[in-house]
């Protein structure tokens, strides 16, 4: 699901049990270092809202920030709001699964109006 776009970004929502969104540039960059300096900045700057406001709403144990790029080669970062009680904690989202975790967590729909409306002018 499409959470915000602008000219530059996009940000999708990844389905899961943990609050997980990702960030992408509009051009199909390969490696961060093929962004132009400016939109590097953007990238980290919209990354910053986004983990801000993430850490303030849903109150995690910890942001995970991921960019591997190797299934799809294309610049994106991986934002996940993680829990000690989530079913793959302490494992990275991809990891081995823990347990089978049953996660109370404020509404992922008031959380993507909520961002929406902070990146209302950001490009």
């Amino acid at each position: 699901m499409k959470i915000y776009e602008d000219s530059n970004f996009f940000i999708e929502s990844e389905k899961s049990e943990i609050p997980w969104l990702k960030i992408f540039t509009q051009v199909e960059y390969k490696e961060l270092s093929d962004l132009p300096r400016e939109l590097r900045l953007k990238l980290f700057e919209l990354y910053d809202i986004v983990e801000v406001e993430m850490i303030d709403y849903f109150s995690p144990d910890k942001i995970n920030m991921a960019s591997f790029a190797n299934m799809l080669v294309r610049v994106h970062v991986h934002v996940m709001a993680r829990y000690k009680n989530d079913s793959y904690f302490p494992n990275p989202m991809w990891g081995e699964k823990q347990r089978e975790a049953k996660l109370e967590l404020p509404s992922f729909e008031l959380f993507y109006k909520k961002l929406q409306k902070k990146l209302e002018g950001f490009n």
